[in-house]
């Protein structure tokens, strides 16, 4: 796994084919799965819970310089909320907007956890056991564009619902998605993005299921 990094880590920005214009896609992501596609400024990205009570893990990259990331810091620094929703601008580490939340059906999502690797089966779950997990699923798509496994950030993780107690703790409740309700984000600049369907069970409330996502140009409407 550590030649597949470093390898990933010297293509990183090299990736420079032309963007491809599309009006709408439809596609969808099966339990435990990830993808990773391009979105140009103004395109939206529509993520639905088709089920309901399934988290998907959403991280980005500039097109132009992958080492410009979407920051869960500057995001939440900037909003004064944990909590982001409609209205809502997510920032890049370098503090340019990437996204804009225009439609939130749900209006709980997490930004403070990191997408579940094989370490988070082996120190939460106690398993040592192969398990899916978002990380590998990101940065095995997102290496396509050359972004290394350590370039991948706290990840937005789309409709997983996060509380925190009065002591500080942090309480992973059920999703609070029922199926058919989604989020659209409109990109504020060309951007690579990684996309899971969730392989953690106390994400899901225990079980997995698919995701769909949808892409469209800003003159579609959703």
């Amino acid at each position: 796994m550590t030649t597949e990094w470093a390898q990933g880590f010297a293509r990183c920005g090299s990736y420079r084919q032309p963007l491809q214009k599309q009006q709408m896609t439809k596609s969808r992501l099966e339990p435990q799965t990830g993808t990773a596609f391009e979105l140009r400024a103004g395109q939206s990205l529509r993520v639905i819970d088709l089920e309901g009570e399934q988290v998907a893990d959403l991280t980005a990259f500039a097109r132009s310089d992958c080492s410009e990331w979407l920051s869960s810091g500057r995001s939440i620094d900037y909003a004064n909320t944990i909590y982001l929703t409609r209205g809502h601008i997510l920032y890049s580490n370098r503090s340019r907007p990437m996204f804009t939340i225009m439609e939130d059906e749900v209006g709980r999502h997490d930004f403070l956890l990191t997408p579940c690797s094989r370490e988070t089966f082996e120190i939460i779950y106690k398993s040592t056991q192969p398990h899916p997990n978002c990380f590998e699923n990101l940065w095995r798509n997102l290496a396509e564009f050359g972004i290394a496994p350590d370039a991948i950030p706290t990840t937005f993780n789309i409709f997983m619902n996060v509380e925190i107690g009065s002591n500080g703790s942090l309480n992973i409740l059920p999703p609070r998605s029922k199926a058919g309700e989604s989020v659209t984000l409109r990109a504020e600049q060309d951007l690579i993005v990684g996309l899971t369907a969730c392989s953690a069970e106390l994400s899901n409330n225990g079980s997995f299921k698919p995701i769909g996502y949808e892409i469209a140009d800003a003159a579609v409407e959703l």
